[in-house]
Order: structure tokens, then sequence, then C-alpha cells
């Protein structure tokens, strides 16, 4: 999303960046219960001063809002209800509600192609009240034993429970940003079922195009394995970049590649971006005590990198970034410069 907004700022573009914080679902709910926090707050903001700072050091911009989705509840009540009364919504025995999949035509089928048979012989859940397998939850009611109460709300019709996170994530986007947005991204495992469940209840409650256009990236791997807790390789910023350097190393190292591919982390490409942010600050350096104390004209004749290497570089550069972001062609643009930069001192 950083890079992203940065170009659309560079254009020219307003952008209005909306970020939305899940501060409540499954895992923080079992989290929670389980190192014993009495208000789940306490935990949910903790994780949040840690996101920001690592944004912050990442030197990331930050979004023009970042709702909360416990601070949005009744938002996500209307749309439920005004879904029951498109037939899109149904309430549950137990007081949950679900979305009606095969009420919605063209159900995931924007970002994904779904092997539909295989969906419709998957076995239901113990106690599952849902009319299909493939209808997803909008509202959990509270189960005693299991949920909280600092986590649970009810506004009749709709029982005491909590939001589903799909559902939190439409209502949020309505509200800050309309019926329809131009840009919505996430890992790439987001397209099914988060973004084409989102897409399914936002369309359905507005009849109207939920996104414009979607950006997927791919996955961190972390020695050719895909980073996940499951194989144990989980890495936070501060893990596997405890020194300032090595972050703006990371960055550089995500922003100069493809969104859409897998980023490999490893400790010989760290060290290789590493270098590379060296050689970067080092020609800065140089240019800034070349340029220290003089006055700059304009009609005064140039060198090759003024005349030549920096206009080319730039048009490449400018082509490379409106062409699906392809920042591995506007990393070696820039490098291009470097280069003769380098020349010159």
């Amino acid at each position: 999303y950083d890079l992203i907004k940065r170009v659309f700022l560079y254009f020219g573009y307003d952008v209005t960046h909306i970020c939305n914080l899940t501060d409540v679902d499954d895992k923080i709910i079992n989290r929670a219960n389980k190192e014993g926090i009495k208000v789940i707050t306490d935990l949910t903001r903790k994780y949040e001063e840690f996101f920001f700072d690592d944004l912050r050091a990442l030197n990331v911009m930050l979004a023009d809002k970042y709702p909360r989705a416990t601070e949005h509840i009744q938002e996500m009540m209307d749309m439920i209800l005004g879904l029951e009364e498109k037939g899109l919504a149904y309430e549950t025995e137990d007081g949950s509600w679900y979305f009606a999949t095969d009420k919605k035509e063209g159900y995931g089928s924007q970002l994904v192609d779904l092997n539909w048979e295989e969906m419709e012989t998957s076995e239901r859940g113990e106690g599952e009240l849902k009319r299909s397998p493939q209808d997803f939850c909008l509202w959990k009611a509270f189960k005693p034993g299991l949920d909280r109460e600092d986590s649970s709300w009810e506004s009749p019709p709709i029982k005491k429970g909590r939001p589903g996170w799909h559902l939190e994530c439409s209502a949020m986007a309505r509200k800050y940003l309309g019926d329809t947005i131009d840009i919505h991204g996430g890992g790439v495992d987001l397209k099914f079922p988060h973004h084409e469940n989102e897409i399914a209840q936002s369309e359905g409650f507005s009849g109207k195009t939920f996104c414009n256009c979607w950006l997927h990236n791919g996955f961190v791997n972390i020695n050719d394995e895909k980073m996940s807790k499951s194989l144990g390789n989980f890495m936070t910023l501060r893990s596997a970049c405890p020194e300032s350097q090595q972050v703006r190393a990371y960055r550089y190292l995500v922003v100069s590649s493809h969104y859409r591919n897998p980023l490999s982390f490893t400790p010989e490409v760290m060290a290789a971006a590493q270098k590379t942010v060296t050689r970067i600050d080092k020609v800065m350096s140089q240019i800034n005590e070349s340029l220290e104390g003089q006055e700059i004209r304009e009609d005064e004749s140039q060198s090759q990198l003024a005349n030549e290497a920096i206009p080319k570089a730039l048009q490449n550069f400018e082509a490379a970034i409106t062409d699906d972001l392809s920042m591995p062609r506007a990393a070696a643009s820039l490098f291009s410069i470097i280069k003769a930069a380098e020349t010159e001192f």
C-alpha cells in the first residue's frame, strides 16, 4: 500500500487511504483467554502499538484513518439487516447470521475459479446450523465459556454475539470510502474466501460495484518456505531486523521486488540489500558534499549525468512504475543514475 500510494501521489493524485484494524476475532479472544487478560483492549492496543512502531521504522506513510472494528458494530448490524431485506442473509436458531451464497449471482467468481462440486460435497461441521456449506458467517452468536462479555454486542433483532471478519471490512470500507472503492488489496491468500466474501456482501447490500481494482501481493518466503507460524519460521520486523540499517535494507528489498511475486527472505538476500543501500547512501553523500555551499544555475553547462543519464532514467522509471508497479525495472533505472554518478566522483 505504501508503494502504490506514493506512486499516485508522485503523479499528482489525491489519495484517501483507510486501513482497518481488526480488534475482535477468534484468535484475539483465544489468546486473551489463554493469557488471562481481563480487558481485551489491553491486548489489542498493545499490538496496535507494535504495528505502528513497525510502520514508522519502515518509513511507511500513515493512512488517513485506522478505524477499529469494535467501534463500528452498529454499521455492521445495519448491513446484516439490509442484506436480510434483500434475501441475502438469514438467522439461525442460535442467533448467528449467515450470508446465503446461493442467492447472490456470481458469488466467488470475480477473483478465483472455485471447484463448486468439491465445495458441495464438503461435510458440515458438527452442530452446524447454516443452510449450505458455502454460506459464510456475518454474525457469531455468543457461546458461554468460549466468548467474552467485553467482545460481545446485541441490538434487537440481532442477538448477543460478535461480527464475522468479512463483514468488518465491508462495513468500514463503506463508511469511509463509499459503496465503490478504487483500490483494495492484500495477500494472495485473501482472494478466497475473504475478498470474494467482501465483494458478495458489499455488492449485495449496495447493488453497486465494490472495488474497481484489486492488488494481491505474494507471500514472504523464509529460506524458500512460506513464512508461517505452523512451520515455525514466523518472524517479526523486530526479530528479523534488529538494527535500523537492516530495516532500511528490508524496505529496499520489498520495494525493489514485484508485489505479485513471492519475496525471498534469506541472509544472503538481506546482505545484498544492505550492500545496495550503503552504495546509495555513499553516492547521495558525495552529491550533497559537492553541492554544499554552491549556487546552482540552470543556464550553466551541465555534466553528461544531468543532460543524458537522469532524463533517460526518469523516463524509464515512470514507464516502469506505471506498468503494474514493475519495481525491478524502476530500481534498474535508479541504478543507471547511481552508476553514472559514481563516475563523477
